[in-house]
């Protein structure tokens, strides 16, 4: 049996692995701690479910990367080091928060940056390929090559988890970036990488059946920001092993989760609002109240993320077709924030009038 058909196997076994954990956790969850996993809280501005639903993704999601993480080792004899001190680590920060454990916004986001600048420092994780002159010197500076990667986590953590509020919003949009980051690596010839990133969208999947159209499960804090620092890792990772690249093509790639954190951060500090507090202004909940009135709230909710999703991807086509010219991927990408801010203005427009 040739490699490939053994690593097949595993993955088919993997997946199936998958599926029962996240049927297991989404059925029996709701018990533990008395129900302390239930999101309960319909008055807060992010929810838009009418029943309790447990927050218990991230549990099944990283039940399922640990046993992945154990087939890798019996494939390759290798341990991935950087995904499983940064994947645990987020994990069990946003799973204090899912267990109702009262953790202020800015000491959450302190202990945070503490965690994974020393992740990144000590492992450690650089960006190898980039397109702006100026910052290619200063990256060879450790500390600044350490603090730059970590501001890069932050915007796509904190961005999965400001999208995480519909019914599978934030899983298809890391499928379809873990998908295209598979095929650029499956192109090139890095396939060991590539089996991780498969299995990473067979999780994504498996967590999708039970969320979306209807939630009997959702991801949570803890699943939310191990997700997206998976796909963070992924990016960088994709960035490094392929460098005829433009690294604005994965600034694409990943605009919608950075700019929704970047412009919400400018947009509340504009309006005198504290920028670590949730509020019901993202682009994501505007586009919801347009729909609310003709879908109603259930059918509005994932209705929505298709939308967003199908909008999303219609937009990162085009750069595939310019991913090793850096003056067309950056142009495109300066253009998707753009396109990002005429959209929002005109939902903002409409919805306030």
């Amino acid at each position: 049996m040739g490699t490939e058909s053994i690593e097949a196997s595993f993955l088919s076994i993997f997946a199936l692995i998958s599926f029962f954990i996240f049927l297991l956790v989404s059925k029996y969850s709701h018990k533990f701690k008395g129900g302390a996993l239930l999101d309960k809280d319909f008055l807060k501005p992010q929810a838009f479910h009418e029943l309790p639903v447990t927050r218990s993704g991230g549990i099944a999601a990283v039940i399922s990367l640990s046993i992945f993480f154990i087939i890798y080792y019996l494939l390759y004899s290798k341990i991935l080091y950087d995904y499983i001190l940064i994947s645990y680590s987020v994990f069990l920060l946003g799973f204090l928060d899912d267990l109702r454990i009262n953790i202020k916004p800015f000491k959450r986001l302190m202990v945070m940056i503490f965690l994974l600048f020393l992740s990144i420092y000590f492992l450690p994780i650089k960006i190898l390929n980039i397109d702006i002159p100026f910052l290619t010197s200063l990256m060879s500076n450790h500390i600044f090559s350490s603090i730059f990667v970590l501001l890069c986590f932050l915007f796509v953590i904190n961005g999965a988890n400001l999208i995480d509020g519909f019914n599978g919003l934030l899983a298809i949009n890391l499928i379809i970036i873990n998908i295209i980051l598979t095929y650029i690596n499956i192109n090139n010839q890095n396939l060991e990488f590539s089996i991780l990133l498969i299995s990473q969208i067979i999780i994504l999947l498996s967590f999708l059946l039970f969320n979306f159209p209807n939630a009997k499960i959702f991801l949570g804090d803890s699943g939310a920001y191990m997700m997206g620092a998976l796909v963070g890792l992924n990016t960088i990772i994709t960035n490094n092993l392929n460098p005829n690249i433009s690294s604005f093509f994965f600034c694409t790639l990943l605009f919608y989760l950075f700019f929704e954190v970047f412009f919400s951060f400018l947009r509340k500090l504009i309006q005198k609002k504290s920028p670590i507090y949730p509020d019901n202004e993202h682009l994501h909940m505007l586009s919801f109240y347009k729909f609310l009135s003709v879908y109603g709230k259930n059918k509005g909710n994932y209705f929505n993320s298709i939308i967003i999703n199908l909008l999303y991807l219609v937009l990162i086509i085009p750069g595939l077709y310019f991913l090793y010219d850096p003056q067309l991927s950056r142009y495109w990408f300066f253009i998707l924030l753009l396109i990002y801010l005429i959209i929002y203005s005109r939902l903002y427009r409409l919805i306030e009038n």
